[in-house]
């Protein structure tokens, strides 16, 4: 009877610690980030980059674009044109530009020369749109796209060639112009400039 007993004990045990160690582990999975940012996953195409970490709302996460919103369209070499969907300042002092490239020609067009000539951005962020700025012409001030201690751009990367009659949605974010500038002109190499709205 005894070594029943310490049988059906040390079983108890056991399983009172095991469920011990799933509630915590469960409580470490889905607890609280700490603030941290959300990973903004920029994949290839369509959404931010699997790299981006977003430092606020982007097209992975946060506010959903207006598929039909155009606040600006701009040519871009060998027909593309990049369609600019939203403008908007987020929490913690950032600004997100978002849009659309579209190749309208008739051709595949190489995406490259939209990472911009920095060599430590373009090597950690080939086929990206890291090489964007905004300029503040009240404030007199360039910005240039958000990037990690490893240069990985807050950005849409890996943006395969775009073939004719495709698209792709992009994004990027900057830090915020002063609550005074509403309005900055944005550039991506390649493309001509655009004057925009800042909302939110």
């Amino acid at each position: 009877m005894s070594i029943r007993r310490t049988t059906k004990s040390r079983r108890a045990v056991a399983a009172a610690s095991m469920a011990a160690v799933l509630t915590l582990v469960v409580t470490g999975c889905g607890g609280d980030d700490g603030g941290k940012a959300e990973d903004s996953g920029s994949s290839s195409s369509a959404k931010p980059s699997g790299e981006d970490k977003g430092a606020g709302d982007d097209t992975a996460a946060g506010d959903q674009v207006d598929p039909n919103a155009k606040l600006a369209e701009v040519k871009g070499q060998g027909g593309l044109t990049f369609v600019i969907k939203q403008v908007k300042r987020d929490s913690g002092g950032f600004l997100t530009v978002q849009g659309e490239i579209k190749n309208e020609g008739d051709q595949s067009k190489n995406t490259a020369g939209w990472a911009g000539s920095e060599s430590a951005v373009v090597a950690k962020n080939p086929n990206s749109v890291a090489g964007a700025t905004l300029v503040d012409k009240v404030g007199k001030k360039r910005y240039y796209v958000l990037r990690d201690t490893d240069s990985n751009c807050l950005c849409t990367t890996g943006i395969l060639p775009l073939q004719p009659g495709k698209a792709t949605p992009v994004f990027m974010q900057f830090p915020a112009p002063p609550e005074t500038s509403t309005e900055v002109d944005f550039t991506l190499p390649t493309f001509a400039t655009a004057s925009l709205k800042i909302s939110g």
